[in-house]
């Protein structure tokens, strides 16, 4: 009779463990390596953590805005005065600008003064469209292109949105790229806060369709005669978003001289983007630290904390065409931080490290991406070029 063979349980076990370590090593192994250059960081998880959004959701600048309209709303604006220039000061000095002179919207003509009701009644309607609606990304189309094709009298259903589209950022690793006729062939090219691209343009490209800018730019070049703002020719059109609502009056007087449509972000999508950050910026914070979420504030401030130009212009991309390339965006050792200036680091309210956690799930796994996977919308092929 045959005696069967008895293995000891532990030796089993140990049998089991081996595997297991064999097959996990394999499975890191088979993981694609980041391309060089790329600023992406490892991913995060892609569960979204309840915490966070709960604390991504608290908008707490929002009631600071509400006030702040208000206060305009009720203020008594001045009447023209007869032949002379007046001057209207509405901004606060806590904002974006604070290290430079704070200037003044100049209201010229009794015609600049016709727009203080239009002043009014935007702002309005922005803080009251200034509210969480994720679904504010299927109307992106309609708001942006649309808006455009209605003013340059485009036959309305055409097309809804945009082919190819390429967003081009203002780092230094631009600067040899010879990224600038893969650029231009898009069709549709966005550039970021008027940014030089003569005598760059074999990096940059030399087309222009839109210029995405934040409502500072605006103001300063509401100083100007007749608010030049388009270093791109004044036919392309400019699309902003609000700093701070003062910064509306400057859009108001700005809008009736500009040949090119003036458009605004709408403020769902501002509130949209903004949630996206702070939860990145939360995530970070945690894996990085090992600290709870709710000592983030600690190191932020709640109220100044903002989505950098570029992050919204990649998300108004999403939002408005079939397929996005995004250029200059990311940092190396050997290039400088701009490719046009000499400016050696960026403003400490954005978390660009988070927001390079963002572009990584942009470009591999949007269908976890936070509040944008409420909106119904589908992103489309997202493609980072370095």
């Amino acid at each position: 009779m045959k005696r069967s063979l008895r293995v000891p349980f532990s030796l089993l076990l140990l049998i089991a463990l081996a595997t297991a370590v064999t097959l996990l090593g394999a499975a890191r192994r088979s993981i694609p390596s980041q391309p060089s250059g790329s600023p992406f960081l490892s991913p995060l998880s892609a569960v979204p953590n309840v915490t966070l959004v709960r604390l991504a959701s608290a908008d707490v600048g929002v009631e600071e805005l509400r006030k702040e309209v208000d206060e305009l709303i009720d203020r008594e604006l001045p009447l023209p005065g007869r032949g002379r220039q007046r001057s209207i000061s509405l901004y606060r000095s806590g904002n974006h600008l604070q290290a430079r002179p704070r200037s003044m919207v100049r209201l010229r003509t009794t015609k600049d003064f016709r727009v203080l009701p239009e002043f009014r009644r935007l702002l309005q309607g922005w803080i009251r469209r200034l509210r969480f609606q994720p679904e504010v990304m299927v109307e992106l189309a309609d708001l942006v292109k649309g808006s455009i094709d209605r003013h340059l009298g485009r036959v309305e259903g055409e097309r809804r949105r945009y082919g190819s589209c390429a967003v081009v950022g203002n780092s230094g690793i631009l600067l040899k790229s010879d990224h600038g006729t893969l650029i231009d062939s898009h069709d549709l090219v966005i550039r970021l806060n008027n940014a030089r691209i003569e005598g760059y343009q074999r990096n940059v490209g030399s087309k222009t369709g839109l210029s995405f800018v934040n409502s500072n730019i605006l103001h300063l070049c509401a100083r100007r005669v007749g608010c030049f703002c388009h270093p791109y020719g004044d036919t392309v059109p400019i699309i902003m978003y609000i700093c701070q609502p003062a910064h509306l009056l400057d859009y108001t007087v700005c809008n009736s001289s500009h040949k090119a449509p003036l458009l605004i972000t709408d403020p769902r999508f501002d509130l949209l983007c903004g949630r996206i950050v702070k939860y990145y910026s939360l995530k970070l914070f945690v894996e990085e630290t090992g600290k709870a979420p709710e000592e983030w504030a600690k190191t932020h401030d709640q109220k100044l904390f903002h989505y950098s130009s570029g992050m919204q212009a990649i998300m108004l991309a999403v939002g408005v065409c079939d397929q996005v390339s995004v250029f200059g965006f990311g940092k190396a050792t050997d290039a400088k931080h701009h490719y046009h200036t000499n400016q050696k680091a960026e403003l400490d309210l954005h978390d660009y490290k988070a927001e390079y956690v963002l572009y990584q799930d942009l470009v591999e796994r949007p269908q976890v991406i936070p509040f944008l996977k409420d909106s119904g919308f589908k992103v489309p092929p997202v493609v980072f070029y370095h």
